[in-house]
């Protein structure tokens, strides 16, 4: 556990004192306004609990794993938690075209089934698995402590593929928590052994919503639709069932690249309906984003894929993003802007910092 030590400081300088004396004391110890603000770390069998002034977390070991674990993430400011399975969530490598000519030769967790509710028309592959968050079954989470702030890594090397690709790709994942922040900051990350015209990471940004007739949001803003002010899209919209690419569907062949790419959803409590914040997931260079998907299949789900583009083996492709609550759309914009560009991460216990295409 890392604290300021602000308070200690006060106590320790007794109010008798001359004030030269404090102040030399107080310096020699160090300028409490920029040290580290508390945060708490608690490390278990089954997970990593990360607690902050501003948020909780669990990142889970075993089970289903990946991102954040489902209704951890807590906003101490409102007390609102994110209503899904967990955000940051990650699957599958893919790339477009069908797998139905060898369909039957694949392990299972790999066959991918299109023109349907689930998947919609659009015919896609896998080429290494299996699904990452169901299938892993348990990862290693190393914590990074920093200064201001504290740090998940994790990884997985896949472990099945389709005929003729090779197994072994590594995803690679870091968790940023900042104190002082409502937000964590993310990279989720791809060094491949195979060649492929289009490689891409299947991940749930900022995660899936789940609801009884829109009980826990009452919207969902997506900067990328709509125009420059973006689509807000009420909860009354996802009350029945509708594929992926039917509504409010995204797709970089198509769609012009926006200029920032903010998926959100208004939270509300369901007892008494009151307003929550926005719960937010923002993909930092919106030119990485080769599919969005924002449609009801049971709950509202909230698949993104990144990537896509020719890749050989050896290479590597990554997306950062920033995962948090907001209190309005506008206070979204300014973080976003402040990061805009990033595609990567680096996290040392000395720091972090975003790197990319404007980034340097």
């Amino acid at each position: 556990m890392f604290s300021s030590n602000q308070n200690w400081k006060r106590a320790a300088c007794p109010q008798h004192w001359p004030w030269f004396m404090c102040l030399v004391f107080w310096l020699l110890l160090g300028n409490g306004g920029l040290e580290a603000a508390e945060y708490r770390v608690t490390d278990s069998d089954t997970g990593v609990k990360i607690e902050t002034p501003q948020l909780e977390a669990v990142i889970n070991k075993k089970g289903y794993v990946s991102g954040v674990c489902r209704q951890t993430f807590l906003d101490k400011k409102t007390g609102f938690r994110d209503p899904g399975f967990g955000l940051d969530i990650v699957d599958w490598l893919m790339e477009p075209g069908s797998d139905e000519a060898y369909r039957g030769k694949l392990d299972k967790g790999l066959p991918y089934h299109f023109n349907d509710m689930v998947h919609g028309n659009r015919p896609k592959r896998s080429i290494e698995g299996p699904q990452i968050c169901t299938q892993a079954r348990e990862l290693k989470p190393e914590v990074i402590r920093g200064k201001d702030f504290v740090a998940i890594r994790q990884s997985f090397q896949y472990r099945i593929a389709a005929p003729g690709k090779q197994v072994g790709s590594t995803w690679t994942q870091f968790l940023v928590f900042p104190v002082g922040k409502r937000y964590f900051v993310s990279m989720d990350r791809i060094d491949t052994v195979n060649s492929s015209d289009g490689l891409f990471l299947r991940i749930d940004m900022p995660g899936h919503i789940r609801h009884t007739e829109g009980d826990t949001f009452s919207e969902i803003y997506l900067s990328y639709l709509g125009g420059d002010k973006g689509l807000h899209i009420p909860s009354s919209e996802f009350s029945e069932s509708f594929a992926p690419d039917a509504r409010f569907h995204y797709l970089r062949d198509k769609n012009p690249v926006p200029e920032r790419f903010i998926r959100a959803c208004r939270l509300r409590d369901t007892e008494t309906g009151k307003a929550g914040p926005w719960l937010a997931g923002m993909t930092l260079d919106p030119d990485v984003v080769y599919e969005a998907w924002c449609h009801q299949r049971g709950y509202v789900c909230m698949i993104q894929e990144f990537g896509a583009r020719p890749i050989k083996a050896g290479e590597s492709f990554s997306a950062a993003f920033v995962v948090g609550y907001f209190d309005s759309i506008e206070e979204m914009q300014q973080v976003y802007d402040e990061f805009k560009g990033a595609t990567a991460l680096n996290v040392t216990e000395d720091g972090w910092k975003l790197v990319g295409k404007g980034k340097p």
